[in-house]
């Protein structure tokens, strides 16, 4: 069985890679979707993975069922649907290789997914559950993510949670607040950046983890990260700073999922990690803990922003150096 199970979207990403003569964007198509991308860093790291969600009938998601596979993301927790067409996003940049997402997706397959289609299996059966905002979107999107939610605390499952918000999918702000609260509110960790630390809980840089783990009791740890400046983690004990290696952005699409899903993963490879204590609140983590984990996935995050794609620029172990 899986050691982390992910629930969410699975996409197309259009990544502008240059623009004709007119000042059209010129696209090139990239497997995507932020739980996806934290599945495929997790698997770089040697993590038995899986994915729940849905994609239509269509050419682009049979490509991605196929992807994922060829990655090592076990896919039977993916249904196939002839009622909505696969999600498409459309990544413009500039020139820091920073984004801007447009989205066809009224509805997309993913936004879709009920929770009679949730796989209990997979999930009680995982160490980690990881989840995003995006599928609650939409009410059957929500359902189904608390759905989640509500098999792994039962079985003793880490919730992980990156609200990755993408305000286009959003009705409005206000919606969108009150639902990535609503995960953050389940999670036994979570991945956040430091401009949605600002937004949802009005924190700053040098006080988000802090805040954070006040507004949540649940929750046991929190990365926040800061772009091309690294990362803050924090636990109840203990907070390490870990800084970025000096890279040339092309592109930092999937970024911050190749960042939790690195940490996610190397959490599991430490010998003194136990998830089931975690999940419980019983296990403390150390400076060392956090610093070892977490360096390697800010290394990963800023590494790959040198390749255009999500899962497609998880960089290989092998060529990680420790600081």
């Amino acid at each position: 069985m899986a050691d982390i199970v992910a629930i969410g979207e699975v996409l197309i990403d259009f990544t502008c890679e240059g623009t004709d003569k007119g000042g059209y964007p010129l696209l090139q198509a990239h497997p995507g979707g932020a739980p996806a991308n934290f599945l495929a860093a997790a698997a770089k790291l040697g993590a038995k993975t899986a994915f729940i969600g849905k994609v239509g009938n269509d050419a682009f998601g049979k490509l991605l069922l196929k992807t994922l596979a060829a990655k090592d993301i076990d896919t039977s927790g993916i249904i196939v649907t002839d009622d909505a067409f696969t999600t498409l996003a459309f990544v413009t940049l500039d020139e820091k290789g920073d984004r801007e997402f447009s989205f066809a997706r009224k509805p997309g397959a993913d936004s879709m997914l009920v929770p009679d289609e949730v796989s209990v299996d997979l999930i009680k059966n995982a160490k980690i559950l990881h989840m995003g905002s995006l599928l609650m979107t939409t009410p059957q999107g929500t359902a189904s993510t608390m759905r989640a939610c509500e098999i792994a605390r039962e079985n003793g499952v880490i919730v992980s949670y990156d609200p990755n918000y993408r305000p286009p999918l959003w009705e409005s702000q206000e919606e969108a607040k009150e639902k990535m609260l609503l995960g953050a509110s389940k999670a036994d960790m979570m991945k956040i950046s430091e401009e949605e630390a600002e937004f949802i809980f009005g924190a700053g840089r040098k006080d988000a983890a802090e805040r954070i783990l006040e507004a949540l009791p649940n929750l046991k740890l929190v990365m926040v990260t800061l772009g091309g400046d690294g990362a803050v983690i924090k636990s109840r004990k203990a907070q390490v700073r870990v800084t970025a290696p000096s890279v040339k952005p092309v592109d930092t699409t999937g970024a911050g999922d190749i960042c939790g899903g690195s940490l996610a993963a190397g959490l599991l490879r430490l010998d003194s990690f136990d998830p089931k204590a975690f999940a419980r609140g019983e296990l403390e983590l150390t400076e060392d803990m956090l610093k070892k984990a977490g360096t390697y996935a800010v290394w990963a995050a800023s590494t790959s922003t040198q390749k255009h794609g999500g899962m497609e620029s998880v960089p290989d172990e092998k060529d990680y150096v420790e600081p």
